[in-house]
């Protein structure tokens, strides 16, 4: 186990600032996203033409939290996993782990934000519901209904297959798993 003081944000910081670096390295440029006027985000950088919009990754400056959906379920979500949740806006990040394919999910916006907590409420619910242990997803797979999720107890990071037990650990920590990452542009 290799041992780190990194932080989550640190950890973040670091993977977003290669992907943005390699995406310019290859495109010449911002990656794009089609422009929604109802649905703004802080991490457009300008109007890319063709009703697109550069984008990238921001830190949140403003402050996010999870209490309400930690009071509306009277639990405690794992410290790393709203780290990750609060540190950055960006659209999905596409990366390759040593098994295969995935997509970093990050809130787009406030509003994003606000729905990922919804989310999130009724996977912990379908959880409790279906008596398994309490995960927190954070990325999505190639394959269908698989997702990487952080065991709520001990930190560790899973795959799981949407409704069904974790069946594989990838990572002690959610720093460990991105540090092993590999940015896909």
């Amino acid at each position: 186990m290799k041992l780190t003081n990194t932080s989550i944000a640190q950890t973040l910081t670091n993977f977003t600032s290669s992907f943005i670096e390699q995406y310019q390295s290859k495109h010449e440029q911002l990656p794009t996203i089609e422009t929604d006027e109802s649905w703004l985000s802080p991490c457009e950088q300008g109007d890319a033409g063709n009703n697109e919009s550069y984008w990238k990754p921001i830190l949140i400056e403003e402050s996010l939290t999870f209490s309400n959906v930690e009071s509306a379920l009277n639990i405690t979500l794992h410290q790393d996993f709203t780290e990750y949740f609060t540190c950055f806006y960006s659209e999905s990040i596409d990366a390759v782990a040593e098994d295969g394919n995935l997509s970093l999910l990050f809130p787009w916006n406030k509003d994003d934000f606000e729905r990922l907590q919804q989310n999130i409420i009724g996977h912990i619910m379908m959880k409790q519901r279906l008596k398994q242990h309490i995960t927190l997803f954070f990325a999505v797979t190639d394959e269908e209904d698989m997702i990487i999720s952080v065991d709520n107890t001990s930190g560790e990071v899973w795959v799981e297959q949407v409704g069904c037990k974790p069946h594989k650990k990838l990572a002690n920590n959610i720093i460990e798993f991105i540090e092993g990452l590999t940015v896909s542009v």
